[in-house]
């Protein structure tokens, strides 16, 4: 299945073409990568992020692309990949979304079974439904995000994803979650489900991608890959948390690394971190002289994996516990033993 794509240290030099030449050679794909997708930009955070759901192995490397204060695409139906990378080229030079999917769609001969959305990191909206995408299809087009769908059981798909986004609470994650949940209540995609995929960017970029990237999972084959994105968002935002407070140690802050860790082990179970979240709190207290308050967390960790156990006897030589032989073996002991 070929797609015709672009490399990257060109683009600059393509985009100066005539736009009647970008997609010169594309050969169709033979299947469509049907689907539902909800593009969108958190007015107060200024992200920026892509969802998407198929019945499709591993939906997440084609529909979904984003880039920190630049922008975000969804390309889908009988899908050209390339949309991805040139709509954010051309957003990155400066066009507003709606120009960068004209431009694009006034070159594709293949337009006609294309289903694209792009929002710029301005807020600017736009949305392409091919006449040959196959049926149910459409988009609805709102205020910073833009929802997609094609080969749906039921033409109420993407409105019933637009009123979820519109009415869910939470951060720009919660709400992209919201809108792929109400697409699966409303039938989703005829054919079943196969993968998902959550994709969020930063409101600027920071030149470090590992920062600038809050989410980027996929879920390559599941039977419910929504419901399983979903628990790996909840995973991430307990990580994040574990490496806010990792942050922290290294500034030697305890009190705001202690606080990070804590808000960690609150938003999931002990056996979804494998006890990684309440080793690092018992771990902080021990460090801050509250062994009593510590031995809880880090017979948690324990429970999960005795292997924590031997975790601790290392930590000193990293600097992240007390060089003192004696308190660590007390540590270790107490910790084996449920308090």
């Amino acid at each position: 299945m070929k797609r015709w794509v672009v490399p990257l240290a060109v683009l600059p030099v393509v985009l100066l073409l005539p736009v009647s030449s970008l997609f010169a050679g594309t050969e169709l794909p033979v299947r469509p990568v049907a689907t539902y997708s909800i593009v969108a930009r958190d007015s107060l955070t200024g992200e920026m992020g892509v969802a998407v759901q198929s019945h499709w192995f591993s939906v997440g490397p084609i529909v979904p692309w984003a880039e920190p204060g630049v922008g975000a695409v969804a390309t889908q139906s009988l899908v050209e990949p390339a949309y991805g990378p040139l709509g954010l080229e051309l957003m990155r030079l400066g066009r507003t979304a709606p120009e960068a999917l004209s431009a694009l769609v006034s070159t594709d001969s293949g337009e006609a079974v294309r289903q694209v959305a792009m929002v710029d990191a301005a807020g600017n909206v736009a949305a392409h439904t091919g006449s040959r995408a196959i049926h149910a299809a459409g988009h609805r087009v709102g205020n910073q995000y833009s929802v997609q769908a094609n080969l749906m059981e039921r033409t109420t798909v993407w409105d019933a994803m637009a009123k979820a986004y519109e009415t869910a609470e939470g951060d720009l994650a919660e709400r992209l979650l919201a809108a792929l949940e109400a697409a699966e209540k409303e039938g989703g995609d005829i054919r079943g489900r196969q993968s998902a995929a959550l994709l969020i960017v930063s409101a600027e970029g920071t030149g470090r991608p590992w920062v600038d990237r809050k989410f980027d999972l996929r879920v390559e084959d599941h039977p419910e890959p929504v419901k399983e994105l979903r628990r790996l968002v909840e995973l991430q935002r307990a990580y994040l948390k574990l490496n806010e407070g990792d942050e922290w140690m290294a500034k030697e802050d305890a009190s705001k690394a202690m606080d990070a860790y804590m808000r960690a082990t609150s938003i999931v179970p002990d056996e979804a971190t494998n006890g990684e979240a309440p080793f690092w709190v018992g771990v902080t207290l021990v460090g801050a002289g509250r062994v009593d308050e510590a031995i809880p967390f880090l017979w948690r960790a324990y429970a999960q994996d005795s292997r924590w156990a031997e975790v601790v006897r290392r930590l000193p030589a990293s600097g992240l516990l007390p060089d003192d032989e004696k308190l660590i073996e007390t540590v270790v002991k107490r910790m084996t033993q449920k308090p």
